[in-house]
């Protein structure tokens, strides 16, 4: 549920919403939702001085409830 919402989310803000996608870990720590965008549009999912990503992440942390979830933004280029 997390990350289907956190993709919508993320598709909304791009310009290659085609490219979004939204995987989701479990770690000994917890869950770690790891979001993969076009690299021409990592700029715009961070925001200036992180505030969209610091957005995003307070929005799936309040949806994740007490158990809480990670959030980590890459650009799809980068290894998977």
């Amino acid at each position: 549920m997390l990350a289907e919402a956190l993709e919508h989310l993320v598709r909304g803000i791009v310009r290659h919403p085609d490219d979004v996608s939204v995987r989701d870990k479990q770690l000994r720590r917890g869950s770690l939702l790891e979001v993969r965008v076009n690299p021409d549009d990592l700029g715009k999912v961070i925001g200036r001085g992180g505030r969209t990503a610091t957005a995003l992440r307070t929005v799936i942390g309040a949806l994740a409830g007490k158990g809480g979830a990670r959030v980590d933004f890459v650009d799809v280029d980068r290894g998977r």
